[in-house]
């Protein structure tokens, strides 16, 4: 039985030259996004659009990190509509209008990590749809405008809970954001819902920290399963569900965002 830390996660600010590479990682991220963006539309599948981010990767003097880590096949995480993460690309996955697809990639840049996900329309979505990305995206820089040097991280999680609950959608509870720095998962555990009994909550913001910040919103409930391939993560309800993902570092006047688009 694992035993819960009883205090929160340690957790090291970067320096200035850590600082300066992980910024540059991030870029790359964004520029993935971007040249992604553009790609996406009907009739393309999800392999057309990793081999794109990788091309873009590489050719920056970076490295995937997403390829090969705990055996994951590809550069990009591609999920469509009821998928939330974990998506596998794959020529057999055509987009189609009306679809929404949730695009996750991460660089190396030497030896420091960058992450990032948005969720991105398909041609014409639904209202629905469009809501939910929407609430999504705000819910995200919710979660950013609560980040403070000397705050406890238990407002950050509070601000994009509350935000996503206020909209009548769900904030999903099993995945979670993270520290990140020389490796994608590092302390700590970032809830996106209030665990008073979880001790990462108690954190005390210090400028110079990164993590990386990922609500995941339902349109139902917050539950999900993963599917057979032993990767994608679907809901529960099969409801659709919208991720987007920031890496941030913590400054004196708040949140610098590493990867913006």
């Amino acid at each position: 039985m694992k035993k819960m830390r009883r205090r929160p996660a340690h957790v090291e600010p970067r320096t200035a030259e850590q600082i300066k590479i992980m910024r540059e990682a991030g870029r790359l991220v964004a520029l993935v996004h971007s040249e992604v963006q553009k790609a996406i539309k009907p009739g393309v599948t999800t392999a057309d659009l990793d081999v794109l981010a990788e091309q873009v990767i590489r050719e920056n003097g970076a490295i995937p990190s997403f390829k090969g880590y705990h055996g994951f096949p590809a550069s990009i995480c591609a999920s469509i509509n009821n998928e939330l993460v974990h998506g596998i690309p794959s020529p057999k996955r055509v987009l189609k209008e009306g679809d929404i697809i949730s695009v996750d990639t991460g660089t190396i840049y030497k030896g420091w990590q960058g992450d990032g996900a948005w969720t991105y329309p398909v041609g014409e979505i639904s209202e629905e749809a469009q809501r939910l990305l929407a609430v999504t995206r705000d819910a995200l820089y919710a979660g950013i405008g609560a980040v403070k040097a000397g705050k406890p991280l238990m407002q950050v999680s509070a601000a994009i809970q509350q935000y996503v609950e206020s909209h009548g959608l769900s904030v999903v509870r099993e995945y979670t954001g993270h520290g990140i720095g020389r490796n994608m998962h590092e302390p700590p555990e970032i809830l996106h819902y209030v665990n008073m009994a979880h001790p990462d909550s108690y954190l005390i913001l210090q400028s110079g920290m990164t993590f990386a910040l990922e609500p995941m919103v339902n349109v139902g409930g917050w539950e999900t399963r993963v599917l057979s391939d032993g990767w994608t993560v679907v809901t529960g309800d099969d409801s659709l569900s919208a991720h987007f993902e920031h890496t941030l570092l913590v400054t004196e006047s708040g949140a610098e965002i590493l990867t913006r688009l």
